[in-house]
């Protein structure tokens, strides 16, 4: 399984892309950068997007993503979120005020695109991957997802504060190749981290102990731009073993 980091920030300014990750071409996790990193030829051979949540920065390129693919493919998009981040995407994104609805477009019978709600707790199929979503701690319904394909897996901790399902099922889960986790703002901001559902670093060193396993790298992502390099500094000053901070364009071979 190849994982390609599209985007890996917490938010947008030049040189930091939001959060994105490509599965072996066809998969999307997460659409916070797919129009601005492929071409169109990449873009149409994506089936899936699974989404972790409904923030902007994590699903603002499935509607430009939709605009693109009409007239040049012929099935729909599969867009997987949990039942309350479709209710948001039909109400909020696709209603025909911000954005047409592409879920009638061209046409009820044949739309481009396709809102396949899943439930947050209930691993499903999509293609060749098992996906097993994971309720996380945000303010809004929010999941961790585990992506196997039968050989190897990742994991990735959606945004979110400190949690403690997703820890367990990380534990159980054999052969992991990866593991991405949210770390969003400095120490110094860690009433806003609490108050907003994300971890800083001194919360990631906290949650990490819940891993008294870890045997898969961890790789940090959601970094919030504007202060990426506070974090930097805390992160290295923590010295914790098999810790990276992923970037766009990296790619992870599982």
């Amino acid at each position: 399984m190849i994982l390609d980091v599209l985007g890996a920030s917490g938010g947008e300014l030049q040189g930091h892309r939001t959060t994105s990750f490509l599965v072996d071409g066809v998969l999307a996790v997460d659409a916070g950068a797919l129009t601005a990193s492929l071409p169109l030829e990449a873009l149409l051979r994506i089936d899936d997007v699974v989404l972790t949540h409904s923030h902007l920065d994590h699903v603002k390129d499935v509607p430009l993503l939709a605009d693109l693919l009409v007239g040049n493919r012929e099935r729909p998009l599969r867009v997987h979120a949990s039942r309350g981040c479709v209710a948001t995407l039909r109400e909020s994104l696709f209603n025909g005020r911000l954005w047409p609805d592409f879920t009638r477009i061209p046409g009820p019978d044949r739309p481009i695109l396709e809102l396949h709600p899943f439930e947050t707790s209930t691993p499903f199929e999509v293609g060749r991957y098992r996906i097993e979503p994971v309720p996380v701690s945000h303010t809004v319904e929010t999941v961790g997802l585990v992506v196997s394909d039968g050989r190897a897996a990742f994991a990735v901790s959606g945004d979110t504060g400190p949690t403690a399902a997703f820890w367990e099922r990380v534990n159980g889960t054999h052969g992991l190749g990866a593991l991405l986790v949210e770390t969003s703002f400095p120490n110094a901001l860690q009433w806003l981290a609490d108050v907003s559902g994300h971890l800083t670093p001194r919360t990631l060193e906290q949650e990490l102990r819940k891993l008294p396993r870890r045997t898969a790298p961890v790789w940090l992502y959601h970094l919030k731009p504007a202060h990426q390099a506070a974090l930097e500094r805390e992160l290295h000053s923590l010295g914790l073993d098999g810790v990276k901070i992923l970037s766009a364009g990296d790619r992870l071979q599982l």
